[in-house]
């Protein structure tokens, strides 16, 4: 019972969103509200994650409800070990993903993700590293209801991809996914070399969010080369017979964006030019938080070579993050998308430093 009692103050926090859904709702119906559709926009998808917030609120109230009633049978010595059992363990595992959610306070956590993924140095070894690791994010993304988009997919030249780009649309995907954001090491036999020796590989994983049209980011159209071509990845036969992809370098800062999964030009462009709004903003706040941590005296190493996680599936099995040092001993479910304990260790230390990831 201990459960129940030692976090009521969630559930009545969570209860305590009706009154939040009632003031947004209140500020719907005022006259001229839709003026502004950039801003009516934002209060819209801000008021269907509230309206999550009370459903699930009603939903640990009628658990706890349900608990409290087999309390009852119990004292009165009726046979409900085994149901209040179970009622504890939902009522904790349910209590436990929204502790969870309420870690997720950046400010662009609520949104959709845009994940792109890139093979390190080592040819074959590390392009195959790359689409393992698109395999378990794609994997983590359907355990958690996510839908996926392929906007760009490069195949690398025996195996694996030389580059993938995906837009993730989902209740707090960036929220999510940005404890992803980083250098991803693999130590293992590889399956291309004859000699059977271990080797060691490296991929990076970029996880921005979809901050849409909604935040200015200045492009000035002078800085941009945009150039078309045929697209070569899945996506049927009208990839081979029109220039439709889209490769979009911004020459100041040498970013390159491409997008071939739409038949017009035009979409591919725009979503092209959404994909690096959205990196030219993340460089941005790095630049802040660089600057932020110097003036904390903070030191950090930045490169390639400070992966965030290792995962060794030779000589012994072992998967662990080098920011929390959360560990796992069984790589092949974390490759098959169990990601949730690494995903929270990261947020609960955000939490723990007051650092919410933007």
């Amino acid at each position: 019972m201990e459960t129940g009692s030692r976090r009521f103050e969630v559930i009545f926090d969570l209860a305590g969103a009706q009154k939040e859904l009632d003031a947004i709702e209140a500020e719907m119906a005022r006259d001229g509200f839709w003026n502004d559709q950039r801003a009516a926009q934002d209060v819209g998808r801000k008021r269907r994650l509230v309206e999550k917030h009370v459903e699930t609120a009603k939903s640990l109230h009628t658990r706890w409800e349900e608990l409290e009633v087999l309390k009852e049978l119990d004292k009165e010595g009726e046979d409900v070990a085994a149901d209040l059992s179970t009622a504890v363990a939902l009522l904790d595992k349910e209590l436990g993903e929204v502790e969870l959610r309420m870690k997720l306070a950046g400010p662009h956590d609520d949104r959709d993700a845009i994940v792109s993924i890139h093979p390190g140095a080592g040819g074959t070894e590390s392009q195959d590293w790359a689409e393992m690791l698109l395999r378990m994010v794609l994997r983590y993304c359907e355990k958690q209801g996510f839908e996926s988009e392929e906007l760009d997919y490069q195949v690398g030249e025996e195996a694996g991809i030389k580059s993938v780009t995906l837009m993730i649309r989902g209740d707090y995907a960036y929220g999510y996914l940005k404890s992803e954001h980083g250098v991803h090491r693999l130590v293992r036999i590889s399956p291309f070399d004859a000699q059977k020796r271990r080797h060691t590989s490296f991929a990076s994983v970029h996880v921005y969010p979809d901050i849409d049209e909604e935040i200015e980011v200045e492009i000035n159209e002078k800085d941009l080369r945009i150039d078309t071509y045929r697209s070569s990845g899945a996506g049927g036969q009208h990839v081979n017979v029109t220039d439709s992809a889209v490769r979009i370098t911004h020459m100041p800062s040498g970013i390159v964006v491409t997008c071939q999964n739409e038949r017009s030009q035009g979409r591919n462009r725009e979503t092209a030019m959404k994909i690096l709004r959205a990196r030219l903003y993340q460089i941005e706040l790095d630049k802040r938080k660089e600057e932020q941590s110097k003036l904390e005296g903070e030191k950090k190493e930045i490169g390639f070579g400070s992966q965030i996680r290792s995962y060794v599936l030779q000589p012994y099995q072992l998967v662990k993050d080098l920011r929390t040092g959360h560990e796992v001993g069984n790589p092949q479910a974390v490759l098959d998308g169990e990601l949730g304990p690494f995903v929270e260790a990261y947020l609960i230390q955000l939490a723990r430093q007051g650092q919410p990831s933007a």
